[in-house]
């Protein structure tokens, strides 16, 4: 799910020592009959993933122990989770984001219920319940041309999400995950 852009790079760019550390959380959830999982689109601000959709999560604290911590404090605070509910089962690949210069943990957990889900407008625009099912599904993939910053026009692969175009660095992170439960269903054959 890289952009054909960023798989093109000749000089890729590296993590340095201004490279901010952050997390993020993919939270599974029973919703009825459908394993669902949060993404959230972010307000339109002045940065480079403003108005996007992403996975609930933030900057790394000084007073946070692990991004274990940083992933459930950025998810309750943006999306009113509790983090005493939240079964963390594990992680996905780190991810360097150079759009940012962000190193983003992908921490995954779940919840017994569905949440009572409270955005906080400042930092969420609008809430978004995908369910696995839809992630699973390769008609709602594809690849689309798009403007990025700079007006710099690029490939992009992406999921298609109740009309939302999820790419980039989330859509990377969903990959895998759907790669790992792909891998654990052939396994359980």
């Amino acid at each position: 799910m890289a952009s054909a852009t960023r798989s093109n790079l000749k000089i890729r760019p590296k993590p340095d020592s201004q490279t901010k550390e952050s997390a993020v959380l993919i939270l599974f959830y029973q919703d009825e009959d459908n394993i669902k999982l949060p993404l959230i689109l972010r307000p339109v601000y002045a940065g480079v993933h403003s108005g996007q959709i992403g996975l609930p999560g933030g900057r790394k604290e000084k007073a946070d122990a692990d991004f274990y911590q940083t992933a459930l404090r950025e998810a309750q605070e943006e999306i009113d989770i509790n983090p005493a509910d939240v079964t963390v089962v594990g992680h996905l690949s780190d991810l360097f984001v150079f759009a940012s210069n962000h190193m983003v943990h992908p921490v995954v957990g779940y919840m017994k219920y569905k949440p009572a889900f409270l955005i906080e407008p400042r930092e969420v625009d609008q809430l978004i319940e995908v369910s696995l099912s839809t992630l699973l599904d390769k008609s709602f993939r594809g690849i689309t041309n798009m403007v990025v910053a700079d007006n710099v026009e690029i490939s992009a692969p992406y999921f298609g999400v109740d009309g939302h175009t999820v790419w980039g660095a989330t859509a990377m992170m969903l990959s895998e995950l759907v790669s790992i439960i792909n891998e654990l269903e052939e396994d359980a054959l």
